[in-house]
């Protein structure tokens, strides 16, 4: 077999494998069907040297090529509409796992919460038995500041300097206190009423000062 003939087998050869690459990503029946005649055809001519092997050649160019161009343009628009839709996977994933997350912080933070309100309701009723006693003990609970400590950043309301002391004035007359806390009478009365049960409804911050309602 002369060189002429065998680099255009060759080349034959090279366009069939990257037609069959192409029926197998396509997986359709009518693109494995032009697979396989166009094996057949260069079957025929590689089998009888008596044909003209420059026809070949000009039936790879003239349909094969076409072929072969157009399925490419179609797998690259797909592979851009897959890409697409992964990313969008992605983003839907990412998505859900930050709303997870936010989920389980939220879960968190009311776990945390009712941690926290025992801990102000045990605090305060210590702090209503040092009153009477006149004891000089802590009133406070243990850690009772990790809570505004870890939450106040992304659940605590900002208050200005003059909103702050708005809420924290108070008269003397109005209130008991001792070297640890100051608290209206009135708020110490209705305390003892409901056996020292309170709720956390909401935070308040200005600059290192926080307030829990």
């Amino acid at each position: 077999m002369d060189e002429y003939r065998l680099n255009i087998l060759n080349k034959s050869n090279a366009e069939i494998n990257r037609l069959q690459l192409l029926s197998a990503f396509f997986d359709d029946e009518i693109i494995y069907k032009i697979f396989l005649r166009t094996q057949v055809i260069h079957q025929l001519f590689s089998n009888n040297e008596d044909l003209e092997i420059e026809k070949l050649d000009l039936f790879h160019l003239q349909f094969t090529d076409s072929v072969i161009a157009l399925l490419r343009k179609i797998k690259k628009s797909n592979e851009k509409n897959v890409a697409l839709i992964y990313d969008e996977i992605d983003l839907n994933e990412a998505l859900i796992d930050k709303i997870s997350a936010s989920l389980d912080d939220k879960n968190k933070f009311t776990q945390d919460r009712q941690k926290q309100t025992l801990k102000v309701n045990q605090s305060l009723r210590r702090l209503y038995n040092n009153l009477s006693d006149l004891s000089t003990d802590f009133p406070f609970s243990k850690n009772i500041n990790v809570f505004s400590a870890k939450y106040a950043n992304d659940y605590y309301f900002d208050l200005t300097a003059e909103q702050l002391s708005q809420l924290v004035d108070y008269q003397g007359k109005n209130v008991y206190s001792n070297a640890y806390a100051v608290i209206e009478k009135k708020l110490m009365g209705r305390l003892c009423k409901f056996d020292f049960r309170t709720e956390f409804h909401l935070g308040l911050k200005s600059g290192e000062l926080i307030i829990e309602v």
